[in-house]
């Protein structure tokens, strides 16, 4: 398993079978597991298969990704909670 809290890089030329957690993770490469991010970019060479669990999931064209995707709650900014209460009661 990987852990981090910066972002990962798996290159053109790289080949990861286990399980990722990172802040946002970028596949040029091959991915084969599961991954927990906020973010997850699968570039124009880049593949996965296994499951991803991300706020944000971008499969630019020609990437492959094979498997399930579950999408995290995504908390809006507090000025932005602000604002929508102040809507509410105008």
């Amino acid at each position: 398993m990987i852990h981090s809290q910066k972002d990962i890089n798996i290159g053109k030329n790289g080949h990861i079978m286990g399980d990722i957690v990172t802040e946002r993770l970028i596949v040029q490469g091959y991915m084969e597991g599961s991954i927990n991010a906020q973010r997850v970019e699968i570039k124009a060479q880049g593949r996965v298969r296994g499951s991803i669990e991300s706020a944000e999931l971008v499969i630019e064209a020609k990437g492959i990704f094979e498997g399930n995707s579950v999408v995290k709650e995504v908390t809006p900014p507090k000025a932005l909670i602000s604002k929508k209460e102040e809507i509410k009661k105008s």
